[in-house]
C-alpha cells in the first residue's frame, strides 16, 4: 500500500492510498479534515454508532460539533411480542441520548416516524432538508441507499431521504417556504457502503464506539448479539463493566475496524463511500 497522487486536488481528504481490499478504482482517500460541524442521520437508534461511531467520537474529541438525527421511533426493535411499543420508544430514546453522550455529542433529534414504515416522501425530505439547513454541517453521514441486497426498507429509505434532502438543502427554490437559508455540505459519507472509497482512521476510539453501542441495552439480543443481562453497570471509560460476552463483542467490533483500517493503512478504521461533489 503506497500513497499516490490521483490528481484530485479538490478532494477534501488528507491523502489517497492504493488499496487491495476495496472494490472499485483501487484507491481510497483517508481522513477528511476534522469538520467544525457534522450531522449523522440514522434510521433507528444505534444505527449511527454501528456505522460511524468511531469517526464521530474522533471528531468530537477534536472539537467538532456533532449532531445526531434518528428518523424512526424504533418501536419494532424487539423480538418480544408482548413488549409495550410506547415504553420501548422511550427506552430507545434514552439509550440513544446516552450513546451520543459517550461519543461526545449532546445534540440528538428524533423525528419519530413509524419504525418499518419509513418512506422517501416530500414531507420527509422537507423535514430533513430543514434540519440540514438549520444545523449547517460541513460533513453529513448516513446509510448507503445503493447497497445491494439490503433487506431493511428503513435503511434504504433513510439513505435516499438523506441524499435527496442534501440536494434540496443546497438549492434555494427547493422548499422555499422554509425560514432558513440554503446550505451545501462539503462532503457526504455513506456507511456500510457497497463500494467504499474512503477510510477514517479511528485508532484509539474503538472502546468509545463499543461503549456507545453498549448504551443500547434494549438491542443487546436483536442487534448486538448479547444477552440482556450481559452488562450490569454504567461505568465510563476506561472502567466500563467487563464480562466474557462483552469482551467477545468488543473483539468482534475491533476485528471489523481492523479490516476497515487495513484498506486505508490504519490500525483501525471505518469505511465509507465519500461523495464530495455536492
Amino acid at each position: 500500500m503506497t500513497d499516490v497522487d490521483d490528481g484530485a486536488a479538490t478532494r477534501p481528504a488528507g491523502r489517497v492510498v492504493e488499496v487491495d481490499g476495496l472494490p472499485g478504482t483501487g484507491t481510497a482517500s483517508v481522513d477528511l479534515p476534522v469538520p467544525q460541524v457534522a450531522l449523522a442521520v440514522g434510521a433507528h437508534p444505534d444505527d449511527i454508532e454501528l456505522g460511524a461511531g468511531g469517526t464521530l467520537a474522533k471528531w468530537a474529541a477534536a472539537g467538532c460539533q456533532v449532531h445526531l438525527l434518528v428518523l424512526t421511533d424504533g418501536a419494532k426493535g424487539t423480538w418480544d411480542p408482548d413488549r409495550d411499543p410506547v415504553s420501548l420508544v422511550a427506552t430507545r430514546q434514552d439509550e440513544q441520548r446516552e450513546a451520543a453522550r459517550r461519543l461526545g455529542s449532546s445534540d440528538v433529534a428524533f423525528f419519530g416516524w413509524p419504525d418499518g414504515e419509513l418512506r422517501n416522501g416530500i414531507r420527509e425530505q422537507w423535514d430533513v432538508c430543514r434540519w440540514i439547513r438549520s444545523t449547517r454541517p460541513d460533513v453529513v453521514l448516513g446509510h448507503d441507499p445503493w447497497r445491494r441486497y439490503r433487506l431493511h426498507p428503513d435503511h434504504r429509505n433513510a439513505g435516499f431521504i438523506l441524499t435527496d434532502s442534501i440536494v434540496a438543502a443546497r438549492d434555494p427554490l427547493f422548499f422555499a417556504d422554509q425560514d432558513v437559508p440554503p446550505h451545501r455540505p462539503r462532503a457526504l459519507l455513506l456507511w456500510e457502503a457497497d463500494i467504499p472509497n474512503h477510510v477514517e482512521d479511528v485508532t484509539g476510539f474503538a472502546d468509545t464506539k463499543v461503549h456507545a453501542l453498549l448504551a443500547h441495552r434494549s438491542q443487546f439480543e436483536t442487534t448486538l448479539g448479547l444477552a440482556a443481562d450481559t452488562v450490569t453497570g454504567d461505568g465510563d471509560l476506561p472502567a466500563w463493566p467487563r464480562s466474557e460476552a462483552v469482551e467477545k463483542f468488543a473483539a468482534r467490533m475491533r476485528q471489523q475496524l481492523a479490516e476497515h483500517g487495513r484498506a486505508g493503512g490504519a490500525t483501525l478504521g471505518e469505511c465509507f463511500h465519500l461523495i464530495d461533489d455536492l
